[in-house]
């Protein structure tokens, strides 16, 4: 079905300077810009960075794509900050626009493009992912990628944009194994809807084998090493993730986008389910249903399913431009929707993005009633939500553990290691440590385990813990020879001691207690 056969009319292009997909994309891009070098850099940044210098099909607990953008960040752009979140910025542009670009297609105007991308511009999680180089910065804009390559398949009757989807999942799949529920939550909401004749044609299976030939590597790695990442999965459902009830979720949800976006994107979602005018993209909100419900059953994070708001945004970004069309006073509320958007998302953005000094923001959510946000891993938090305290004290860490590595004698130094407990202390060593400073990094955590304990045979170990008695049994000798703080850290990371730990066996003979994939 075509969009004119649809009953929707093709509003024309703008110009350049008038076209808010433009304008509204590289504001968006200059934003970044100038906010991404805030703060410090993020615990899982590190990591993907060391993963990128283990460059390989597969992770413990991700698939390779963000890992090998970080090295051809850190390749090209050097090893700053903002070069390493020049992605991240770029793909929060693109993310806009196409949401743009998607409601234009939908038959928006000038008034209800302009609320889509000032509306996805103003949602936390947006603002975040444009800030943070992570294996979510990219779902958005590929998610919606798919969901307007799908619509532009059926609508078109184009065979071409199927293929097209197909490619958009195999990176999608590349990026992150989440967008597996996405994909999954289309088939069946295809199957009850009457646009359930599009698969009995060739170009939807084309697609998926598309897909399929793209991600192959990744599975192959999969396969090779054990399937891990399930094994991984399975850990952090069951244990690791805080299980949240349905309204919790749900709320949640509408937290993460910031409030002031909900008449958008909930316009959307009911929109489409139930609005005539998107009575053949009806699979789009099923599908989010599925999605929503397969996250809530398997206690995911509530951002995981992040990637299904942008079509939902330009969804009901048509729909309330329809809406409020009709009388003087429905025509009133458009500027005024529109500069709540604005204005929540102004208000808002210090908690997505480092745009004030800490202390100011600490201040300023302070002034506004707000509490740092519990993490959903069942850690406290301190001054700072885990989003921000996970920006700090890293380089204060690398500092004591070169500083300890110095001290000790030559003889010393070349049987020394050092252990991360976590991933995060693991790469802030191995990354930000000076070349000959600092030992060679070893951890069990997820893909640290598989790099391996190095030279099996060291026998010395530096390691960050509070309590003596957590590796004591480890050690013949246990001395402490540096000590770490940071007030704005996670506090799991606070006010730990580094220790000099004598083996008592080698350690490739403890590799495998090591190991924890969570």
């Amino acid at each position: 079905m075509s969009a004119l056969s649809a009953g929707v009319a093709r509003p024309a292009r703008a110009g350049f300077v008038a076209d808010p997909a433009w304008v509204l994309a590289l504001a968006t891009l200059a934003l970044h810009l100038w906010a991404n070098r805030g703060y410090g850099i993020f615990r899982d940044e590190l990591y993907y960075i060391a993963c990128g210098e283990h460059l390989a099909w597969g992770y413990v607990d991700h698939p390779p794509l963000v890992p090998w953008i970080a090295r051809l960040s850190r390749a090209v752009l050097g090893e700053s900050l903002l070069g390493l979140r020049v992605v991240p910025a770029l793909a929060a542009a693109a993310t806009v626009a196409l949401t743009v670009t998607t409601t234009r297609y939908l038959g928006g105007g000038r008034y209800a493009a302009w609320l889509a991308g000032l509306a996805v511009m103003a949602a936390g999680l947006f603002q975040a992912l444009g800030l943070l180089l992570c294996t979510d910065t990219l779902s958005p804009l590929l998610w919606l990628a798919i969901a307007y390559a799908l619509i532009r398949a059926q609508r078109d009757a184009a065979p071409g944009w199927w293929l097209a989807a197909g490619m958009l999942a195999g990176m999608a799949l590349l990026n992150k194994y989440t967008v597996v529920f996405y994909l999954a939550a289309v088939a069946p909401a295809l199957l009850v809807t009457p646009q359930r004749r599009v698969l009995a044609t060739a170009a939807p299976w084309l697609g998926a084998l598309i897909a399929l030939a793209l991600a192959a590597p990744n599975l192959i790695w999969q396969h090779v090493h054990g399937w891990p990442f399930l094994e991984f999965a399975a850990h952090v459902a069951a244990r690791k993730n805080v299980a949240l009830a349905p309204h919790q979720y749900l709320l949640g949800q509408i937290r993460m986008l910031n409030p002031v976006t909900f008449p958008v994107w909930g316009a959307g979602l009911v929109a489409l389910a139930a609005w005539r005018r998107f009575a053949d993209l009806r699979w789009i909100a099923l599908a989010w249903a599925l999605v929503i419900g397969a996250m809530i059953a398997l206690h995911g994070k509530t951002y995981y399913p992040g990637g299904s708001y942008p079509v939902l945004f330009a969804a009901g970004a048509v729909a309330l431009e329809a809406w409020m069309s009709a009388g003087w006073r429905a025509r009133a509320l458009r500027p005024a929707l529109a500069g709540l958007v604005v204005l929540g998302g102004v208000a808002f953005a210090p908690f997505s993005l480092p745009v004030l000094p800490v202390d100011d923001f600490i201040a300023y959510q302070r002034w506004l009633g707000e509490k740092p946000r519990k993490t959903e891993e069942n850690n406290p938090v301190g001054a700072l939500s885990e989003y921000y305290a996970d920006m700090f004290g890293w380089r204060a860490m690398v500092d004591a553990v070169e500083r300890a590595y110095a001290a000790l004698p030559a003889a010393e130094r070349a049987r020394t290691v050092f252990y991360g407990p976590n991933y995060g202390e693991a790469a802030a060593v191995e990354v930000l440590g000076r070349a000959g400073a600092v030992p060679p990094v070893i951890s069990g955590h997820n893909s640290y385990f598989l790099w391996g304990p190095g030279d099996g045979d060291r026998t010395l170990v530096l390691v960050f813990e509070r309590e003596r008695a957590v590796i004591a049994p480890y050690c013949d000798g246990l001395d402490p020879v540096g000590w770490f703080d940071d007030a704005y850290a996670m506090p799991f990371e606070r006010q730990k001691t580094l220790w000099l730990c004598t083996l008592n066996q080698p350690v490739s003979r403890l590799w495998a207690k090591a190991k924890h994939f969570d």
